[in-house]
């Protein structure tokens, strides 16, 4: 898909951060965008920066996690249109903690957003762009943690790594159709979601979560360079990509030096906590 102009285009989790600016980037475009959420007043917003930019966005409170909900929002789109050019399942959820300090109800509430919140989406509006028969696009949002996955990330990096695994399954189910589908992996990016993170165990005791949002403040890698990334993944159909020097640098040695990356895993300190130490001597 070379041109956005005219296309219909969700984005999930698109109140903030990467979503916003994605959605953004495809109205610049020329897209029409359609906008989910479960913060209602925060997806508005986004719509009005569209809107105010002489773009064309509508905007939906949705819980990804319920696919009652997201079947509600896709029977309210298709009622408008035959279906989506390209789907972004970019709702996500943070979590850290070591995995004897997360509680099992953490572990499913981080579960239903960050993977089933994708599932549930490709469910409600896959079928009907098989229908078509005209192709189109599906973006899911992982992470560098399938690539790397560090001690204190024990279920984000396992949501997120279920992520990069079904996107690679349904790219190659989807070829027969023309669809593509894309994995996204950004590294450490600015956005909220260290602040709105659930952080349990040692690392909530030890008020890490100020510390590691000062670190990404500092590397300070935006989201527009995300959305700039994802146009170009969509446009030349890539099915993973990294996104971030680090994230460059994960997926290249977990590939060609995994031994490494092992022993630098299991051999030192927890990577939240060197990383914070780090902003407090900084």
């Amino acid at each position: 898909m070379k041109n956005f102009n005219g296309k219909h285009v969700l984005i999930t989790g698109a109140a903030s951060g990467i979503g916003r600016e994605t959605a953004m980037a495809f109205a610049h475009e020329g897209a029409i965008l359609c906008l989910a959420d479960i913060d209602a007043e925060g997806v508005r917003q986004t719509k009005r920066l569209i809107c105010g930019l002489g773009g064309s966005a509508r905007a939906f409170h949705c819980d990804v996690s319920d696919a009652d909900s997201v079947k509600t929002m896709a029977d309210a789109i298709h009622q408008d249109i035959d279906c989506l050019d390209i789907l972004m399942n970019n709702a996500g959820l943070g979590c850290a903690g070591h995995f004897l300090e997360t509680s099992l109800e953490t572990w499913q509430t981080i579960m239903n957003v960050n993977v089933m919140g994708v599932l549930n989406g490709c469910h409600a509006f896959l079928p009907k762009m098989i229908e078509r028969g005209n192709g189109g696009h599906v973006v899911n949002t992982s992470s560098s943690s399938a690539f790397v996955a560090t001690q204190e990330l024990p279920l984000y990096a396992a949501s997120k790594s279920a992520v990069l695994g079904f996107s690679e399954s349904l790219r190659a189910d989807m070829a027969k159709h023309a669809i593509g589908v894309t994995a996204i992996c950004p590294g450490i990016v600015n956005t909220p979601i260290v602040a709105n993170a659930i952080v349990e165990g040692g690392l909530a005791a030890m008020g890490r979560r100020d510390k590691i949002e000062a670190f990404y403040r500092r590397r300070n890698y935006q989201p527009s360079r995300v959305a700039r990334e994802v146009l170009k993944a969509v446009k030349r159909n890539v099915g993973v990509k990294p996104i971030s020097p680090e994230a460059w640098g994960m997926y290249y040695c977990k590939r060609l030096a995994p031994c490494v990356v092992d022993r630098l895993l299991t051999s030192q300190g927890p990577f939240y906590q060197r990383i914070s130490d780090q902003s407090i001597s900084d």
